[in-house]
């Protein structure tokens, strides 16, 4: 099956809770996810007398429910001996330190997305939610939205556990043995601090996580705990990473179905984001907020939390377009930054 260029090679999903081999020795399972991203897909890798298992779910009641339980059966009795999480995110890594002692399983990860997982999941208070409060004011927002950021507080510690205080680290470039077949490990930025990719030449088989997607773009955001980061750069410096694969490689995503057609996929992502900066510049030709960018880029988001993560990819735009000196940002008598053009 085809649309535009990518192949899908397996027509259908997995049900939800439910599992299907997708290749020799790599099971595809799919979780559930209380959003409009309604799944997320999880691998599990034969690993000698056990399995890897590639990321976990969000610790919600539903998915610790599913582990608890049905999840069990695809294990054939084998134990997980290995979870490796691709990044921080709570659909990634929420339920590693769950399943960890669960299992008796090592974590794997890389050193900064760890860390950061452990450090929002104990983080909270006045100050945290001081800091959010004011980084989306300056961008603009007001009302509904702002009141939503205020109640919800960490919103990250309400869907993650910590993950374990101990783990294995991954790094950008070393190779990772599993079941005697060699994984190199591809860092991708932008979307987390240090998101890992697993690749398999010998099998051509990609395990790209959230950083290559077949239908939606990854969010690439700034946000209140780097207020003047410039993901976007980094991002998008990332995907030349992964231009020397081969363009037939069987990516396997974190949300959607498995696909080929690599380097047209790369070259929608690279384009998708140019637009947006094109968007962006005309919408600074006069002073602009975040917010009222965001509207231009993002026209059909009205609900408070996708307004959240609009905002946060915004100011990775226009952010963007400061470090290359086309637009500039001034703060006004009522504490709002507004963009324009130099």
């Amino acid at each position: 099956m085809f649309s535009g260029s990518l192949q899908y090679v397996v027509p259908a999903p997995p049900d939800l809770g439910g599992a299907f081999q997708v290749a020799p020795g790599i099971k595809w399972l799919r979780l559930p996810l209380p959003f409009k991203l309604d799944h997320i897909n999880l691998w599990l890798l034969e690993d000698g007398i056990g399995w890897m298992l590639v990321d976990t779910g969000m610790n919600d009641q539903a998915t610790r429910d599913l582990w608890d339980g049905p999840l069990l059966a695809h294990l054939e009795g084998k134990p997980v001996t290995r979870i490796l999480c691709t990044h921080m995110h709570p659909d990634h890594m929420g339920l590693a330190g769950y399943l960890s002692p669960m299992f008796g399983a090592e974590v794997w990860a890389s050193l900064a997305d760890w860390s950061f997982g452990r450090l929002l999941a104990r983080d909270g208070g006045d100050d945290f939610n001081a800091v959010h409060i004011d980084f989306f004011q300056r961008a603009g927002l007001t009302g509904p939205d702002l009141e939503m950021i205020r109640e919800r507080g960490n919103s990250y510690a309400k869907r993650a556990m910590a993950p374990p205080p101990s783990f294995r680290r991954l790094l950008d470039g070393a190779n990772l043995s599993i079941n005697g077949e060699s994984w190199e490990l591809i860092e991708g930025n932008g979307h987390s601090p240090e998101h890992m990719c697993l690749f398999n030449q010998a099998r051509n088989i990609l395990i790209s996580g959230d950083q290559i997607l077949p239908k939606i773009s990854p969010i690439v955001g700034v946000w209140p705990q780097e207020p003047m980061a410039d993901p976007l750069d980094l991002y998008m410096a990332s995907l030349d990473r992964f231009d020397p694969l081969p363009d037939d490689v069987l990516v396997l995503p974190s949300h959607g179905l498995p696909f080929k057609g690599l380097k047209i996929r790369l070259a929608q992502l690279r384009s998708h984001h140019e637009q947006r900066l094109d968007d962006t510049r005309r919408a600074t030709q006069e002073p602009a907020t975040a917010r009222q960018v965001l509207s231009l880029l993002f026209p059909r988001v009205s609900e408070p939390n996708d307004v959240v993560f609009a905002c946060t990819e915004t100011i990775a735009h226009l952010h963007r377009l400061m470090v290359t000196g086309e637009i500039r940002r001034e703060s006004g008598p009522d504490g709002i930054d507004r963009y324009m053009k130099n």
